[in-house]
This record gives structure tokens, sequence and C-alpha cells, in this order.
């Protein structure tokens, strides 16, 4: 049945892997402070966007997008919202000329995470081997469970909405890069199962850009050799296909086109990085806006450091990014010969980076990286010798 490629379904097709994707996760969990909003558009960002305030006679005033100034992107919006075209990473001057009369909401991310908590403890209540894939969005392995797909799948939703009054959408298939595809098909709320068999009716007629891992200028190769949807690229030849992409590329184009992909469900990892960043809403300079940029970098380590405690990691790299208001990005790190986790450590070894950096543009964006993870109980005790200063100031 499966024609434009020779290639079997592998001996993985016995497996049952789950994509399980909040639906609008951010403008859901704001929806739950605000029900009155529902099916209205609703935007969530906008660094200096307020929060809705209500009168004393009960009514609540909202920021409007035509109201906004500002530099700063979408978060999320909700499905309402994006009928009128505007999605996550728009710009948001650009979103508020297309619905100036949606909603505009500020983001609360300790909220976010909170809720993106209570759904995966519901969820590993039932199916415990989960690979985290973010805020948002997990993968499952179900091949062990006895049950049938569209049960679990219930089971699951069911668990998730019990738990945090929001609702997800489930998409199970042999493997995670079909399971993150078929998530997607049946939005918001929806189920949907598939199997190899279904790849000619329900993959192969797809754009390309729907494989996780083909991106603008993969798609953009690819249009140039007449391969827009999956079924085109199924049908491409192999070897044609590591000419023009590599052997790599080439050969997993190749294979996920037919759906191919033995990649296993990860239920651990240890994180390379956690990092902190911040656009700001108008370009600053270092001298002239010192005090400012001051303050935002101390703000950036303080969050950082509580990231690292709560996850249970120190930092023996602290890095820092800018980047200018010309769009060039800058980065510069430091090695230290004691991991840290405070925010006075990480803002003191902070200055030490941006002391390596000339500073004489304007700044749209500065971000605290901690990398070179590891957990405090491997350690030493680490000296507590960093305190607060001034931007460029280390003591």
């Amino acid at each position: 049945m499966m024609q434009p490629g020779s290639d079997s379904p592998p001996a993985s097709a016995a497996r049952r892997i789950a994509h399980l994707d909040m639906d609008a996760f951010y403008a859901s969990v704001e929806l739950l402070r605000y029900p009155h909003l529902r099916g209205q558009p609703v935007v969530i960002g906008g660094r200096s966007t307020h929060a809705p305030v209500q009168d004393k006679d009960g009514n609540w005033h909202y920021t409007r997008m035509r109201d906004y100034v500002g530099r700063g992107v979408v978060t999320t919006s909700t499905y309402e919202a994006r009928a009128l075209g505007v999605f996550s990473a728009m710009g948001t001057m650009k979103a508020a000329r297309l619905a100036p009369d949606a909603i505009l909401l500020p983001a609360d991310f300790d909220a976010y995470r909170h809720y993106s908590g209570l759904f995966k403890r519901a969820v590993a209540v039932i199916a415990p081997d989960i690979e985290d894939r973010g805020i948002d969005e997990i993968y499952l392995d179900l091949s062990s469970h006895t049950e049938d797909s569209v049960t679990l799948a219930r089971m699951l939703k069911q668990a998730v909405t019990q738990a945090t009054g929001l609702t997800c959408s489930v998409g199970i298939a042999p493997n995670k890069l079909l399971a993150k595809i078929c998530s997607e098909l049946d939005k918001p709320d929806g189920i949907t199962v598939l199997t190899h068999a279904d790849l000619p009716t329900r993959i192969w007629p797809m754009s390309v850009r729907k494989i996780n891992g083909i991106g603008p200028k993969a798609a953009e190769k690819l249009a140039a050799l007449g391969i827009e949807t999956i079924a085109q690229l199924a049908a491409y030849d192999a070897q044609a296909l590591l000419q023009h992409f590599g052997r790599s590329y080439g050969d997993w184009l190749h294979r996920a086109a037919h759906g191919i992909d033995d990649r296993p469900v990860v239920t651990y990892s240890e994180p390379k990085s956690i990092s902190r960043e911040t656009t700001f809403e108008r370009d600053l300079h270092a001298r002239q806006d010192r005090a400012a940029l001051s303050d935002i970098l101390i703000r950036l380590c303080e969050r950082l450091g509580a990231d690292l405690e709560r996850k249970g990691y120190v930092s023996r790299t602290i890095g820092i990014k800018l980047r200018f208001s010309d769009f060039h990005i800058v980065t510069r790190d430091i090695s230290l010969d004691a991991p840290v986790q405070t925010p006075a450590e990480i803002l003191h070894a902070a200055r030490e980076c941006l002391k390596r950096v000339p500073l004489d543009q304007r700044m749209r964006l500065l971000g605290v990286r901690a990398s070179a993870l590891c957990h405090p109980d491997q350690l030493e005790q680490m000296p507590q010798r960093y305190v607060q200063g001034d931007l460029f100031d280390g003591e």
C-alpha cells in the first residue's frame, strides 16, 4: 500500500508513542483567571502590558492591542486571535495591526510553570515513561499498556483536565516523529491515532514543513527541487537527497518522509545550560542607561539563580548574551574555579564577561546563561564571595 517509496515499516511499528500538547497553553492559563474572556481574541505578550483592572462596579478594564506601543513579541494567542492572523513570535506591533480590538494580557511565567508541573504529574500517574519537551508538551511511551490507544488518550486528557482545568491534544503513533505531527491534526482538545498504513492518506498530502526538523531554509531548498509535500519527498530519489543535503540530513529526510523514526522516549536527561534573557522596550546604552541596565542584569541573575536552585544545579560557566541595535549578537563566558548558584555569584561572573565586550553601541537584548551544570552534592561546599554592585563593578 505504501507507494511512493519501497521502505517498509520498521520493527518499531509495534511501539505506541504519544505526543501530548497543551492547547494554547499560556492563553488557556490566563483564561482560568479571566474566564469571561473565553471566546474572545486574546494575545499574551508585551513586556510593558498592564494587567487587567476591575473597578468598584465590577467592570474590567483591559489593554487593547491598538493601544500597545513597543517592540515586544507575541508569546501566544487564543484560537480566536489566531483566526485573525496573530501567532506566537510575531511582533506585537504587527499583531496590533491585524487585531486592534484584541485584548492584550501580560505573560505570567510563574503561573505557566505551576500548571506545567500539575499536568505532568497527573499524566505520570497513568504513563510514567515521559520525555519532557518543554513547558507545554511531552512524549510518552505507551507500548507496555494493555488499553487501546483511544482509551489511553481519553484517560490522559481526563487526568490533565481534572488536574488543571485545561485541555490538551494527544497524538498516538508508532514513533515520536509521527506522534508529533498527528497531535496537531485535531487541535484543540483532539485525539488522533495513526499507524504506518495511514501515511498515504493522512501524512503524505501535508507540507514538508509539518515534519519537525524541516525549517524554512530546508523547505526553500526542497521547493527549488519541486518538493513541497511529504509525498513528493517520499517519492524523491534517496541518493539525490544525499547529494543535495549531505549524507546525514539527506538520509534523515528520506526516512522521515516514510514515517521512520527509531528514537526512544528519553525519560531523563541532564540540561546543558539554563538561561534568562530579556528584550528591551527601547534600545539602551551602557553609559546613558547604566542604572536601568544594572537593574535588569540583577533581576536576570536573580531569576537564573532561582532556576538553578529550584532544579538543583550549580554552574561552572557563566555567560552573557548581547544583541545590539543593529541585531549583531555578542556572547562571552567565563569558566570559574568554584561552581556558583546564588544570584550574587552569577552577577559577579556576568560582570566579568561584560568587561570583555565593547559597549559603545545601543543594546536591545541582554541575557545571562549558566552552563557546565552539575549537582551540589558532587562538590565541596561553594565559597560565598560575590556581592552586588554596579553594572561593571564586581565588588
